[in-house]
């Protein structure tokens, strides 16, 4: 799958979920966009290096979400 074509599918697949949830799973990620684990790690990085998703990690769990959703980021710019 090609890097522009993944990130509008997973981008969109993303946004519909958001009322529900913002923050998830590698593996649900790789589902969306249909990739082996190993294809879909490769498109995920790249889209975390170019900020359109963000890593979370809590230590023992590490999840994905869009850049600037959720409770965490509003935490976040809070001062």
């Amino acid at each position: 799958m090609e890097y522009e074509e993944a990130k509008e599918k997973l981008v969109a697949a993303l946004l519909k979920k958001q009322k529900t949830k913002s923050k998830f799973y590698f593996n649900d990620l790789a589902k969306i966009l249909e990739s082996k684990p190993r294809d879909a790690k490769k498109l995920i990085n790249r889209m975390v290096q170019e900020q359109v998703l963000e890593y979370w990690s809590s230590g023992s769990t590490s999840l994905y979400g869009l850049s600037g959703t959720g409770k965490q980021a509003a935490a976040e710019h809070e001062e």
